[in-house]
């Protein structure tokens, strides 16, 4: 591949984080906290893709000079394969990872390093991850006579277990790993893998283990359940933090 092959792959490149970076793309990739360095990289990009071509310009194709034709070797057409992730990323947005990934995945809950007070708000809107760990390691005693509002998906074990997940991030969904909080109370009749929904409920000292890592997996005793679109950020980022 010649460098004006080179800077037209560059550019797109650079075009491509430019457009992730500037949608809602970005967010089925890395992290929301990592959108400048992404849109920073495109325009490193870019800016590399201009100032190749300007050199080449500028240097009136030097190797052509060096060259009377015969002992040059064309750059093979296959090199262009390398366009189609790019018009991949552009055209097509991948889904954010379920219950395939969830259920085939131990729970990676880790234990908070703090536990901050809670707002008097009823019910309560808390993140999966912190109602995860506050059951789990601070034994509910922040939950207790609260009622929660939770959002994440529905992922089922091999025993049919309803779990509600959310895939946490530490960087990007290369690293996902899901948290999930196992269902009890007035679970809807039916309920299928990949659903979000917002269920409201309270703190039970119950808890299961994953069955594939043994982690722990605490309840929620449910009293309403209502299908929600998916999140516009659908990983939970507060694991880890």
């Amino acid at each position: 591949m010649n460098r004006q092959s080179q800077a037209a792959v560059l550019f797109l490149l650079g075009a491509a984080l430019l457009h992730a970076g500037t949608t809602d793309l970005y967010l089925r990739y890395v992290k929301a906290g990592l959108q400048p360095l992404l849109l920073a990289s495109g325009a490193v990009l870019i800016v590399a893709a201009l100032a190749t071509a300007w050199y080449e310009w500028r240097g009136g194709r030097p190797e052509q000079e060096e060259h009377d034709g015969h002992d040059a070797h064309p750059e093979p057409r296959i090199s262009w394969l390398l366009v189609l992730p790019l018009l991949a990323l552009i055209l097509v947005a991948p889904p954010a990872l379920g219950s395939y990934s969830a259920t085939r995945t131990g729970t990676a809950l880790q234990e908070p390093l703090a536990y901050p007070a809670l707002p008097a708000t009823d019910p309560l809107p808390l993140g999966l991850v912190d109602y995860a760990g506050r059951a789990v390691y601070d034994h509910g005693r922040t939950l207790e006579g609260r009622t929660v509002r939770l959002t994440g998906f529905i992922a089922l074990d091999h025993d049919g277990t309803p779990y509600l997940v959310r895939m946490a991030l530490n960087c990007c969904a290369a690293d996902a790993q899901p948290v999930k909080v196992a269902l009890t109370g007035a679970i809807p009749p039916v309920l299928q893998p990949d659903t979000w929904l917002t269920v409201t409920g309270t703190y039970t000292p119950r808890r299961t283990h994953d069955p594939v890592n043994d982690g722990p997996i605490p309840y929620l005793n449910i009293t309403k359940a209502t299908p929600t679109p998916e999140p516009r950020d659908p990983y939970d980022e507060s694991y880890n933090n």
